[in-house]
Parts: structure tokens; C-alpha cells; sequence
């Protein structure tokens, strides 16, 4: 056996005993207990062109129950975006609109997120209301939360140490094939999975749609609480949990928003998501210093994690040369020289993670059925390779210094 093959199993035995401790972790789960008067909930949404979904989205929102309202940030869209905002503003007050225009403007989603939050606190739209009872929620323009979501939202906010809940997502065209089915799988294995494994380690990490932050404790990050990394919700989860606040994981309600369906915008898509992740290790030093004790070690295995996938790229290469050194060993031997116990070892180190966010997924989404689940879960194990070409896409960027928002185009 190689000495690469020796390591990359050595990875994968990693992987793989980190899943199976988050599974075991996530199966206990409690909902919190009742809660007391509802917040008042702002949903931000920073929106370039974005006039093919805003419109719908906006005309759900208006439908939520409870004391709410909607600013749309448009960061200098070159669309009908602002024109959309404004014909929902003139039939509800509720929905507000702050227009950027360049060359202030299109400077990534955390500076027009931070725009948005200094619109918020300096324009009186929130006179007179307690930073505490108002909660911000960054949606996307295609995000379609469930009905009940500020319901099971709520009593997350009861506790006055909760600084942000996330909760679940899914894609809403998942039945439209199988790249955006293996998409929503991947989105409820990491919530099921690692995000309820988090919350009994005070981990829980934030996603760029569906989550809610308490205003007090947004200020509390400065005056500009989303930074410029490319993945701005990651880094603002861990300076929240870094100042003290508890990151909170709602597992029973969900936004649901639009998978990518080609796989060349899905790859962009990830690589825009690897380079932020990237970017992010260099909050190490924070989670060393000041990350509650029980979440530290997690969140630096988060942050690593990245690096670990540039290591493990290698690794189909590495099984592809231990299969073809095994039949060639078979052909000169004139027999199969593979034992049950080889293959066995070689299935589990391959696909037995799958057979987990198999049965995680059918869980979440009985309409499969367990056994098409399961195999879905091969093919998920298929999918994860397209990290591969989005990683070293994303190192290529940083080298070369680009770091503009690679923004996903709706359909």
C-alpha cells in the first residue's frame, strides 16, 4: 500500500469518525421552551438584478404573520429590481427600500448588508424600539420561508444570550433533477447532521439565507458587523460566538431557495464559497483566544477544513492506482486476488458516509423511499468531487488576488 493511499485513508478514517460523532449528536434534539412576545423582525435583503424572483419573494414575506418589515438594498442593480421595490412599497408601508448607486455600491454582499443595517439605525425606521426586541433577518431574494418560520423562530429569542438562529434549508426544484436533488440533499445533511450535532458544542455556524440576528448583538460588532470575506454569514457566526453570544440551530422550519441546475454555475457557485472559507482561517487566531472551551475545538476543524479537502483531492487518484494495481495483481495471479475483507474495507472508506446521508435524507424526505435514498447517497459521495475543481478554482483566485462576488444568476 502507498505511502499516499496510507494517508489518504488516514483522511477519510478522519471524515468519516467526525461524521458518525455529529450523527450521534444530532439525534438528540430539543425543541426550546415557550416563548414570551414576538420580536420585531427586519428582513434585509441585498439584491443585485435580482427582478426574476424579487417580486414573488417579496409578496410571501408580506404574507408572514406577526409585526414585521422588509428592507431591500438594491446595490446598484442595472435591472427592474429598484422599480419592483417600489411598487411593493406603495401597496405596503412595511416594505422599505435603500438604492445604492456606484461607485459605492457593488462591493459585495457584507458591505451592502452593512449599508442596509446603517440605513436601519440612522434613518428612525426603528425609533422608539428596544435593540434587544428586534431581530434581523438576512434572506435572499430567491429565500421562501416556511410559513411557520417566525413561529419556531421565537422562542429561540426567549433566551437573552441567543445572539442568532439558523434555520434549515432546502431547495425548492428539487424535484427538477438530480443535480438539484443531490443539492438538497447536501443542505439537509449539513443541517441535520452537523448543525444539530453543533448545537450541544456551542458551534453552530450561520448560512447567508435564513438567518436571524438580534440587533443588539450586530451592534455589538461595530459599526460594519459583516466583513468583506466572501463568505461573510461564516465569518459572522464565529465573531459571534468569539463576543460571547450563543449561535442557535432551528431544525424545524426551513427556507427554501433555488438550486444551481448546470454544473459549471455550480462550481462557481462553490468556489466563491471555498475562497470565503479560505479567507476565514484568519479568524483562527479569535477562535483560539476567545471561543467558548466546548466549541473551539470544532470550529477550528471547520476552519481547517478547507485545507483538508486541497489534501484530500488526491485521493481518487490515489484509490483509482490501488484498483489497478489490484487487478493487475489479479490478472498475473490468474485469480482474484481481492478479498471479501479488501473490498469491504474499500466500500466503507468509499461510499459508507453515504449510506449515513442516505438514511439522514430519507428522514428529512420520505417521498424517495429508503432505498433509493440510500443509492442517492452513493451518488452523493460521486457528487462531493465537484469540490475538488471548485477548491483548487478558488485557489487560483487567491493567488491571483481576484476576490469579486461571483454572483449566482437566478432562473
Amino acid at each position: 500500500m502507498s505511502p499516499l493511499l496510507w494517508l489518504s485513508s488516514a483522511v477519510i478514517v478522519l471524515g468519516l469518525g467526525y461524521t458518525c460523532v455529529m450523527f450521534v449528536l444530532s439525534r438528540g434534539v430539543r425543541r426550546p421552551g415557550s416563548a414570551g412576545p414576538a420580536p420585531f423582525y427586519v428582513f434585509l435583503m441585498a439584491c443585485l438584478d435580482e427582478e426574476k424572483v424579487l417580486a414573488a419573494s417579496l409578496q410571501r414575506l408580506r404574507g408572514l404573520p406577526g409585526d414585521l418589515a422588509v428592507l431591500v438594498v438594491d446595490d446598484a442593480s442595472s435591472d427592474a429590481t429598484a422599480d419592483i421595490v417600489r411598487a411593493a412599497a406603495a401597496e405596503d408601508g412595511r416594505i422599505w427600500l435603500l438604492q445604492r448607486t456606484l461607485p459605492d455600491a457593488r462591493r459585495g454582499k457584507g458591505a451592502a448588508l452593512n449599508a442596509g443595517l446603517a440605513h436601519l439605525l440612522d434613518s428612525g425606521l426603528l425609533a422608539g424600539r428596544d435593540p434587544d426586541r428586534v431581530v434581523v433577518c438576512v434572506l435572499d431574494a430567491d429565500g421562501r420561508l416556511d410559513t411557520d418560520a417566525l413561529q419556531e423562530v421565537t422562542p429561540y429569542f426567549a433566551d437573552p444570550g441567543t445572539g442568532a438562529v439558523q434555520v434549515g434549508v432546502r431547495m425548492y426544484n428539487r424535484h427538477t433533477g438530480l443535480l438539484a436533488r443531490l443539492q438538497d440533499m447536501e443542505f439537509v445533511v449539513y443541517t441535520d447532521v452537523f448543525q444539530n450535532g453543533r448545537r450541544h458544542l456551542g458551534s453552530v455556524g450561520l448560512g447567508g439565507n435564513g438567518q436571524f440576528m438580534r440587533l443588539s448583538a450586530l451592534t455589538r460588532l461595530g459599526a460594519d458587523p459583516w466583513s468583506d470575506c466572501l463568505t461573510e454569514d461564516l465569518d459572522l457566526g464565529v465573531r459571534m460566538l468569539a463576543t460571547g453570544w450563543q449561535n442557535r440551530f432551528c431544525h424545524t422550519t426551513a427556507v427554501h431557495q433555488q438550486a444551481v441546475l448546470s454544473p459549471r454555475r455550480l462550481v462557481r457557485q462553490r468556489s466563491r464559497w471555498f475562497q470565503g472559507h479560505l479567507q476565514a482561517g484568519r479568524l483562527l487566531p479569535l477562535v483560539i483566544r476567545r471561543a467558548p472551551f466546548a466549541a473551539a475545538p470544532d470550529l477550528v476543524y471547520h476552519l481547517l477544513s478547507p485545507w483538508f479537502l486541497l489534501l484530500t483531492s488526491l485521493l481518487p487518484l490515489a484509490f483509482l492506482a490501488s484498483g489497478a494495481a489490484l487487478a493487475l495483481a489479479s490478472l498475473q495471479a490468474g485469480q482474484s486476488v481481492v478479498s471479501p475483507a479488501v473490498f469491504a474495507a474499500w466500500y466503507a472508506l468509499s461510499f459508507g458516509v453515504g449510506l449515513i446521508y442516505g438514511y439522514v435524507y430519507w428522514r428529512r424526505d420520505r417521498e424517495l423511499g429508503l432505498l433509493r435514498s440510500l443509492l442517492l447517497g452513493h451518488a452523493f459521495v460521486l457528487y462531493g468531487y465537484q469540490w475538488f475543481a471548485a477548491g483548487w478554482w478558488a485557489v487560483g483566485r487567491a493567488l491571483s488576488g481576484r476576490q469579486t462576488w461571483l454572483k449566482t444568476a437566478r432562473t
